[in-house]
């Protein structure tokens, strides 16, 4: 499982400390049982928060890697080239000569 950009993880932190400023506010919790309550849920949204913007990143990874794929393939297919190596890039120019 890949590891949490920091855009990622600050997005997780500041869904945590929001959540759970709000949260203590509005409820009015007096007695440290429904504090930590509370301070569970505000993690478990935070965790949340950064889950989904994993799954949202890895997503449009994929999806910029079929697009740039589709296009590599019609490309290639247009100028006659075999199927087979429709995904397969050309040499380097900075290693030509080695």
């Amino acid at each position: 499982m890949p590891r949490p950009t920091l855009p990622q993880l600050c997005t997780g932190t500041f869904t945590v400390v929001a959540s759970a400023v709000a949260l203590l506010a509005v409820s009015g919790a007096t007695s440290v049982f429904e504090v930590v309550v509370l301070m569970v849920f505000a993690v478990t949204l935070g965790s949340l928060a950064t889950a989904l913007l994993m799954t949202l990143s890895s997503q449009r990874q994929l999806a910029r890697a079929t697009r740039s794929g589709a296009r590599g393939v019609s490309a290639a297919a247009g100028a006659g080239a075999g199927a087979g190596t429709a995904g397969v890039p050309g040499p380097r120019p900075e290693y030509a000569g080695r």
